[in-house]
């Protein structure tokens, strides 16, 4: 091997060592909130109120050995001495090392009069992990739980299994009727020569830079004199109109790389167009089928805007849910981080589901010739 092609190898392998490092780097910066959101999800609210996520792991830290109680007679509004150390209530909120190495805390407010001494060891793995949090997020029962002061909180749960059944039954439905009329439609635009095919085809494309909020009044209009308002048709009507210009144009440029041969051949045998569409073309069209089927359930899914205006609160979907518990519930961390991922299970579980034909799908037609 020549000089000139070890410095090229060698140059092939630093790139390459540069571009793996710079996309492994993306990716920790990426899932390491997500997995700090996943753990928070599972820990107790007097936990996320005093520690880090992060303490789940092997670490360095100062773990409770037992509590200390302040006698009644000391005033705590001045300086409080305990164990021959003086310092503020604030200090000893902050946590105060002794001499001895330990060190104290304050729980609480002034009335709980309890310290929590710590001692610092090496702890391999946090195992105070609970399904509490997910438990109180899908009912709609009354719970309760301390926070930061020691003071105990009386919630009311979500009822997040009841929007997540609602989220189920308005995404499938509003994913496969728009892939079904789109898949007939690309192959009668693709296939079939009919009067004004270029024009309607054209019209279909111009309908992609269309914002969908031009449409609601006047859809949520024509709803309300059909006494649709609220209910699942509306909404899947709404995603339907919504979705199908980029499914028409999606499986179009799919469907019209199908070699024609195929086609001929089928109709030399007889075949009509709905057996060729459906014997031929909507196996062949498995990819484009997936991929399109991966943004319609993921966008509507995750849609608010069209679920608020339509829906409301009378059938309430996962995304109201969550905004609804945000207003309710901003500071309860432990509840909110568990409600994010009750939502994120099933596009989860689609999208892996279907992610071989992802990419396929996504370059359908992007090459001719």
């Amino acid at each position: 091997m020549s000089t000139k092609e070890k410095s090229l190898n060698s140059q092939k392998r630093l790139s390459g060592f540069i571009v793996n490092g710079v996309l492994i780097l993306i990716c920790l910066l990426w899932t390491i909130p997500t997995i700090g959101v996943l753990i928070t999800s599972f820990r107790d609210s007097k936990d996320i109120f005093t520690t880090g996520w992060w303490t789940v792991l092997p670490h360095q830290a100062y773990l409770q050995t037992g509590e200390v109680k302040v006698n009644p007679d000391v005033d705590v509004d001045g300086p409080i001495t305990i164990e021959g150390v003086t310092h503020t209530f604030v200090e000893w909120r902050e946590g105060v090392k002794m001499p001895d190495g330990k060190k104290l805390t304050w729980y609480g407010n002034k009335r709980t009069r309890t310290l929590i001494m710590e001692e610092q060891k090496f702890q391999w793995f946090s195992v105070n992990l609970t399904m509490d949090n997910y438990k109180n997020v899908l009912s709609g029962q009354n719970f309760s739980y301390k926070d930061a002061q020691g003071n105990e909180i009386v919630r009311q749960g979500s009822n997040l299994s009841t929007a997540f059944l609602n989220s189920v039954a308005v995404a499938i439905p509003a994913t496969i009727i728009p892939i079904l009329i789109a898949a007939f439609a690309a192959y009668g635009f693709a296939w079939i020569n009919f009067p004004g095919r270029k024009f309607f085809f054209t019209v279909v494309v111009a309908l992609l830079v269309v914002p969908l909020q031009l449409a609601l009044v006047p859809i949520l209009q024509d709803y309300t004199k059909l006494n649709l308002n609220g209910t699942y048709l509306a909404m899947w009507l709404a995603h339907t109109g919504f979705g199908l210009p980029l499914a028409i144009y999606l499986m179009f440029n799919y469907i019209s790389t199908i070699p024609r041969d195929i086609l001929e051949s089928a109709f030399i045998d007889g075949a009509s167009n709905f057996t060729i569409f459906t014997q031929l073309v909507l196996p062949l069209s498995v990819p484009a089928l997936a991929s399109f089927a991966i943004f319609q359930f993921l966008w509507v899914w995750n849609d608010y805007l069209v679920a608020l205006v339509f829906l409301g609160d009378q059938n309430r979907v996962v995304t109201v849910a969550l905004a609804a518990m945000v207003g309710e519930k901003g500071q309860d961390w432990h509840l909110l981080t568990s409600g994010a991922f009750i939502s994120m299970i099933l596009p989860l579980i689609i999208f892996f589901a279907l992610q071989r034909y992802f990419v396929r799908g996504l370059m359908a037609g992007s090459v001719k010739g």
